[in-house]
């Protein structure tokens, strides 16, 4: 029999600031075509020569992860399981620009080491002196929905009682610079929310979000999570029976799901998939949070962090409803969750109060 599997701690560094009780009541809506994520003191938990050496995706990581481990009172996780899209890409871009104007000499490795995807998970075991299951996983924009599919295994099987799960990505001025140039990131100017976006391209941000993930229920636990599939590719016709086969897969029908939170980015082929999905979920309440997190490959994990918020305070703020008119709910007990970019890298996550 499978066991269960809980959050029980959050740790963030993003574009609305660190994970704290007044999140959602504090977030603002992007409107930019890339925003960074608002750094915090650093200062007492990495030393200043180390401070100065780390990427900003490096030390994000280290906060977030030591946000959520503190949460769930965990000093050592049993693995440390994440997921990026881009990994440390500013040291990336520095290796590779040193490359160019030395003409190939004369060159320090110290950019390309910590350039490698692994490197965040790396420094955090480092940090905690976490021996164990230690892996990154780099697959697009379903990076951490594979990590988060590795956690559930890990836990689910007993292999493991306590997973560091995370997801991180930064921000890294060439590799943007090529992004928007090929119109996946809005031009630079253009002020658009992902509500009234006419442009091409979406809003893009960076960010770090870390889960202490347990097989047993604390004090401090989150949410339940139930389950999750990924699929590489589908036709927005073809949504709704990837949907319902989730959903039976679980036990659950359409009007189990509480509400269904979408990862609407502004861009018109890809809102495509979750309109499709909405319409087949008419009973759940529909919610976003793209607006205010940005598009990254590894953002959904912002969208696992509102759905656990909302199932341990049982309400939804405000901000991220789709709808202007909110419905009158006094329980919110299944959430399920959609992501997918460009109409590829799929997903779905069902998560439960506790």
């Amino acid at each position: 029999m499978k066991k269960n599997v809980f959050i029980n701690g959050i740790g963030a560094v993003t574009t609305q600031g660190v994970w704290r009780a007044a999140f959602f009541s504090e977030a603002r809506v992007l409107d930019h075509a890339i925003t960074s994520a608002e750094q915090p003191s650093y200062n007492g938990l990495i030393s200043p020569g180390a401070i100065r050496r780390m990427s900003r995706g490096m030390k994000m990581g280290i906060y977030a992860a030591q946000q959520a481990l503190a949460e769930a009172s965990v000093t050592i996780p049993g693995a440390i399981v994440t997921g990026t899209g881009l990994g440390c890409s500013a040291d990336s871009d520095k290796f590779l620009r040193s490359l160019w104007e030395n003409e190939e000499q004369f060159l320090t490795p110290t950019s390309f080491i910590q350039s490698t995807h692994n490197t965040v998970a790396a420094q955090i075991a480092l940090q905690w002196q976490c021996k164990g299951y230690n892996i990154t996983h780099v697959n697009g924009a379903i990076s951490f929905e594979s990590a988060l599919l590795d956690t559930l295994l890990l836990l689910q099987t007993g292999e493991e009682e306590h997973v560091l799960l995370g997801g991180v990505d930064e921000v890294a001025e060439q590799t943007y610079t090529f992004l928007q140039a090929a119109g996946d990131i809005k031009a630079d100017g253009i002020q658009e929310t992902v509500k009234n976006s006419v442009s091409p391209g979406v809003n893009y941000a960076e960010g770090a979000h870390f889960f202490s993930v347990g097989a047993s229920k604390t004090a401090s636990s989150y949410a339940e999570i139930i389950d999750i599939t990924l699929q590489n590719e589908l036709e927005v016709s073809e949504t709704t029976s990837f949907l319902k086969d989730f959903l039976t897969t679980n036990d659950l029908r359409p009007g189990d799901l509480d509400a269904v939170i979408l990862g609407y980015n502004g861009d018109e082929q890809d809102d495509l998939f979750y309109s499709a999905v909405q319409q087949t979920l008419p009973s759940a309440t529909p919610l976003y949070y793209k607006h205010l997190s940005g598009q990254f490959d590894s953002c959904s994990a912002f969208g696992l962090a509102a759905a656990a918020f909302i199932l341990k305070y049982q309400t939804v703020p405000p901000v991220l409803y789709w709808n202007e008119k909110n419905p009158a709910k006094t329980a919110w007990k299944n959430i399920l969750l959609y992501n997918q970019y460009k109409g590829k890298d799929h997903s779905l996550v069902v998560v439960r109060a506790c």
